[in-house]
């Protein structure tokens, strides 16, 4: 049970005008807390602030900005038990996750802090021909305007700042909705931020229920919708957004290939952190494992010895690596999934016991191609094991999602690695390591149903922000 009261903001202030939405510890199913819930009036009133702010944020200058975002990172840092204890209970992260997801916000508002200083626009030669001869030409990027962000429930405070942090080094006002199961992290973010020097009205975060979304997409007074969860619902908030810009980043099943010049000891390490770190709760957690037939029976059995030996239980355990899910009926969908799989024929090498919200690591192998737990994105601790012999084949294995977020690939072939980058149908290729690596200031998205767009704190920026030209003529008399 947490003792503190969180109010929702709009235009920069505190309000509990109820409180409405019941936050739940996801490990004892017990209610945590209570914050608000906005209504339509609010929703509209944090809308009309936002625009309202939009030149007062322009007008900021990067170091205004870099100001503001290093006090975020300053009053973080303070707060980063906190911020910490509160992602453990309301996502039923293990603690040791939910720590190094805190270092993670701190680093994201950091480099944004820096990027504020580097927005740049560049000269143009514009005398390409008689006709233009006599004229210069140059770029500026200015703010967008105001924003609406959706954030999902699996990282609570690092997904946010990923939005709101580049919003502010671009200069845009915003208005936040974060996941209903998990917006503690946010409102602690809202409180930081109102003690900031930001105009009036520059920031709302408004949890609301999914009508109250749907007229933050729909509003034409917000300007680029920021979108990150399922890819149906994604998809659906575009079509819906009209004349926005819209970035989404969805989900992914992530594959990783293993080929038998791989270090196996290294490889099992990198595996079981990538599938099972936070429960499997990431959108690139390795769920399908594509291992060369000469390493295979080596590698499952390493990796099953390993998996068995995670500890399950309780998120603030320190001892703890598998979770809670975020919800019991994530766990129950899960395993049903992995049920069907082995109805068809695959087998459990390890794991599938579930209690509650917790399912326990699980590895499978011989599940056929179509299966729910290959094809769909199944978000908790399971991975899936399969042999190739042949590396083309491998990729083409890979590509046969409708996903493409990231992959990993764990070769010392120079060659096969260019390969893969050259052919693999995904944002980003990881060689060497599982494609749930990440680090906050790279180019993180993905193609087909994965999204459209690109995080990472510089190419955020680009995308809340336009180019402006201009162009000046030298009379030929002078």
């Amino acid at each position: 049970m947490l003792d503190k009261q969180y109010p929702l903001f709009v235009g920069n202030r505190p309000e509990r005008p109820n409180a409405d939405l019941a936050v739940i510890d996801k490990y004892t199913g017990e209610v945590a807390t209570h914050v608000p819930l906005a209504d339509r009036a609010t929703i509209d009133r944090a809308i009309a602030l936002a625009q309202q702010a939009a030149p007062a944020m322009a007008a900021l200058k990067p170091f205004e900005r870099q100001r503001i975002l290093q006090h975020c990172v300053d009053a973080f840092t303070q707060r980063r038990d906190e911020l910490a204890m509160t992602l453990c209970i309301e996502a039923g992260k293990p603690i040791a996750d939910a720590e190094g997801e805190v270092a993670r916000l701190i680093d994201t508002f950091r480099v944004a802090a820096g990027e504020a200083l580097r927005i740049e626009g560049r000269t143009i030669p514009l005398e390409i021909g008689p006709k233009s001869a006599g004229y210069r030409g140059m770029t500026q990027r200015v703010p967008l305007g105001p924003c609406v962000f959706i954030s999902p429930f699996n990282f609570p405070l690092n997904l946010v700042a990923h939005k709101i942090a580049p919003a502010i080094a671009a200069g845009c006002p915003f208005v936040l909705k974060p996941a209903s199961a998990t917006p503690l992290g946010a409102l602690i973010i809202g409180e930081v931020l109102a003690a900031a020097d930001l105009p009036a009205g520059a920031f709302s975060i408004v949890p609301c229920p999914r009508d109250g979304a749907d007229q933050l997409i729909t509003d034409d007074r917000l300007k680029l919708l920021s979108f990150t969860g399922s890819d149906a619902v994604g998809w659906r908030l575009k079509a819906q957004a009209g004349k926005k810009k819209v970035i989404l980043e969805l989900g992914g099943n992530a594959a990783c290939i293993v080929d038998e010049t791989a270090d196996l000891e290294d490889v099992v390490q990198r595996l079981v952190f990538g599938a099972f770190y936070q429960s499997g709760q990431s959108c690139i957690s390795v769920q399908r494992i594509l291992i060369h037939a000469a390493v295979y029976e080596d590698l499952r059995a390493r990796l099953v010895e390993k998996v068995k030996a995670l500890r399950v239980g309780d998120p603030k355990d320190r001892r703890t690596f598998i979770g809670p899910l975020i919800a019991e009926k994530e766990a129950v969908r899960l395993q049903e999934w992995i049920d069907t799989a082995v109805s068809v024929g695959g087998r459990v090498l390890c794991g599938n016991e579930r209690q509650g919200a917790v399912l326990s690591a699980t590895l499978l192998e011989n599940v056929p191609a179509d299966q729910k737990i290959c094809r769909e994105e199944a978000f908790g601790p399971v991975a899936v094991l399969s042999e190739f012999d042949d590396f083309d084949s491998a990729l083409r294995q890979v590509n046969d999602t409708r996903y493409g977020l990231q992959a990993g690939v764990f070769t010392r072939d120079l060659y096969r690695a260019q390969m893969a980058w050259d052919r693999l149908e995904v944002g980003a290729v990881i060689v060497g390591d599982v494609p749930s690596w990440r680090v906050d200031h790279m180019p993180y998205g993905g193609v087909k149903d994965s999204g459209l767009g690109r995080e990472g704190l510089r190419y955020a920026i680009e995308d809340m922000t336009e180019i402006r030209l201009l162009v000046v003529r030298t009379p030929s008399t002078q």
